[in-house]
Parts: C-alpha cells; sequence; structure tokens
C-alpha cells in the first residue's frame, strides 16, 4: 500500500490504558477462554492476547499458526471450544442501547480531505437522498463502504467533529462519506471520530448495529481489519 493510499484509510486507534482496564474488568466478571479470532475482532491478535493471558486467560484463534504465534510469547491459545470471557467487556463494546461498561478500546477515525458550503434545497452524494434543509456547510471524510463503513448508515447515524455529534448525509461511498458540520469549526485535514474514544460517539455503534442490521461484534471486526491501526498509551 502507498503512503498517500494508507492516508487516506480511515485509523483505528487502541488505547493499549483502555485495554488493559478492560481485559482486567473481563477477568473479575469470571471465564478462562477469549474470543480472539478474526485478529481479535480487528483489534490486533499479539496485544489483546498478552493483555488476557496476563490474568490467566486462555484464548480462542482461527487457526494452528496464530497458535504458534502466540506460543513463542508463552501464550496458550486453542483453536476450538467455546469462549466464555465476555467479549463486550474486553473490547468496551456498547449494548443496543449504547451502554458500556468498560471504555472503548478501539477508536475509529476519518480526516476531513475537503469543506465546501451547501445551499438550502441542494443535495450531497448518488440518488440525492439528502437536501440540506437550510444552509449548511459539508465535509467529504475518508472512510467508505470498503472499509467498514455500511452503506446503510448515510442519513442514520452522527459522527463526532469539532467535539459535537454531527450526521453522516447522503449515500456513502466506496471511500468517503459527506458529514453536514453545520457551524461546527472545522477545518480540512481535522479528525472526525465514527465511534468509540472517550466523547459523544464512544457508544454509537449501537446506532450502527440499528441502522445497518448487523451486529456490533460484525461492525466492529470489519472496520478494524480495514483500517489503519495504531496503538496509543
Amino acid at each position: 500500500m502507498t503512503s498517500a493510499a494508507s492516508r487516506a484509510l480511515p485509523r483505528a486507534v487502541l488505547s493499549r490504558s483502555a485495554l488493559e482496564a478492560a481485559a482486567a474488568a473481563a477477568a473479575d466478571a469470571g471465564g478462562s477462554c477469549a474470543d480472539l479470532r478474526r485478529d481479535a475482532w480487528g483489534h490486533g491478535l499479539s496485544e489483546v492476547a498478552a493483555a488476557v493471558a496476563a490474568h490467566g486467560i486462555r484464548v480462542l484463534v482461527d487457526d494452528e499458526d496464530a497458535v504458534r504465534v502466540l506460543r513463542r510469547h508463552d501464550i496458550a491459545a486453542v483453536t476450538s471450544g467455546e469462549p466464555d470471557l465476555d467479549p463486550f467487556l474486553l473490547y468496551g463494546l456498547p449494548d443496543e442501547r449504547g451502554m458500556l461498561r468498560t471504555d472503548p478500546v478501539m477508536r475509529l477515525t476519518g480526516r476531513v480531505m475537503s469543506i465546501k458550503p451547501l445551499r438550502a434545497g441542494e443535495a450531497v452524494s448518488y440518488g440525492y437522498t439528502f437536501r440540506a434543509e437550510s444552509d449548511t456547510t459539508i465535509a467529504l471524510v475518508t472512510g467508505g463502504y470498503a472499509q467498514g463503513i455500511v452503506r446503510a448508515l448515510g442519513n442514520r447515524v452522527e459522527v463526532q467533529a469539532a467535539g459535537v455529534k454531527r450526521p453522516i448525509v447522503g449515500r456513502v461511498a466506496m471511500d468517503v462519506c459527506v458529514v453536514d458540520l453545520g457551524d461546527a469549526p472545522v477545518e480540512p485535514g481535522a479528525e472526525v471520530t465514527f465511534f468509540g474514544g472517550r466523547g459523544p460517539v464512544r457508544g454509537e455503534l449501537a446506532r450502527w448495529g440499528n441502522a445497518t442490521g448487523l451486529t456490533i461484534p460484525e461492525l466492529v471486526t470489519v472496520a478494524g481489519l480495514r483500517a489503519r491501526r495504531e496503538w496509543e498509551a
């Protein structure tokens, strides 16, 4: 992947401190085996495995190659059986009402590529499913259905921009989506948060589930696997 293509991808920013706290909470709640298939639900196998192994918990992985990789780090892994560690605690995921019991481990973000004014009555994106009711400002943001920002999210969910919630409008394209900024003070290059973090969209994945009919595990896994993944303290 070229550096330009990489910069155009959404970022899955993962918090080590949130993971450690969530792993401890999940271990305290009970269970002996964690579900780390599909690269730990898109969060990164090695990092999540180390966090749960610190509490004496085995991990369920996809195949023997993953077992061998983790064995080098003295982490016990299996490829069959039923995991019993609560994954919503482990990954900091919301329930269907958007409530969280641990902080989200993953924060999915995009970048504002450009902004432009939109006058009342003007429409955006394919099929013109959104028309502005009044004059506003819109932003083109990195992240589309190819990266797990599902088409059905258009006109249904919100992102965090400049600290406030603003809606995704129009149909989501392959690599980008459009956000109605209203009067939020946003400039090109600014970060937009789709879900996670500590702000107003920390539990937004619940609305993603309601909008798409997909489960929260499915949504977070696809987003994590297709984004540019980074770790922070």
